[in-house]
């Protein structure tokens, strides 16, 4: 018995090292035949790795170089850093001109978004604009939307309508930072 197991253990050992064999001149086979597809695939990959962290780089020198010129501009009201920033980040360079146009009380054109709802604020408020209040408040993404319906309220109060200012208070949600201003408000109406 020991022979014949002896016997059978060989076979498999021969018939692993086959499929062994085997498996390796497919694998060689396959390279052979995919070779330049493979090579071309490493060498993408490699390219993109490298194409990939380059632009990271440079992207945080332009956002470090963008601070410091936003600094220097804020600081010293410098014009070419200014005008790097506008080079390096075009969203903080219109914030650059939005800051110091409130330095200025002056009104900037600005295309950011929540900048640009947040001038249009500022000009309504200022000149007791009710209507481009109005707007404002109906904007459901509008960012001050609660103190854009305070103000208005408040602006309808100094023009005595006091009811239709209290229909603009009962608008403001009970969650909101402006409803402590809009009960003050409510208890100064109730008199009225």
């Amino acid at each position: 018995m020991s022979l014949k197991e002896d016997v059978g253990y060989i076979k498999n050992e021969l018939s692993s090292e086959e499929k062994f064999i085997e498996n390796f001149v497919k694998g060689e086979r396959f390279f052979k035949k995919y070779k330049t597809l493979i090579i071309a695939v490493v060498v993408i990959l490699i390219i993109g790795l490298i194409g990939f962290t380059v632009k990271k780089s440079i992207d945080n020198s332009n956002k470090h170089d963008a601070n410091i010129a936003l600094s220097q501009f804020l600081e010293n009201g410098d014009e070419k850093a200014l005008e790097t920033l506008k080079n390096k980040n075009e969203k903080l360079y219109e914030v650059a001109l939005f800051l110091q146009a409130k330095k200025d009380n002056k009104i900037a054109s600005i295309e950011l978004p929540l900048l640009k709802e947040l001038v249009k604020f500022q000009t309504a408020t200022a000149s007791n604009n009710i209507e481009e209040l109005n707007s404002l408040s109906m904007q459901n993404d509008f960012l001050l939307k609660e103190f854009a319906l305070f103000n208005k309220a408040l602006i309808l109060v100094n023009e005595g309508k006091y009811e239709e200012a209290k229909k603009e208070l009962s608008q403001i949600s009970q969650t909101s930072k402006a409803y402590e201003l809009a009960t003050l408000l409510n208890h100064y109406l109730l008199t009225k």
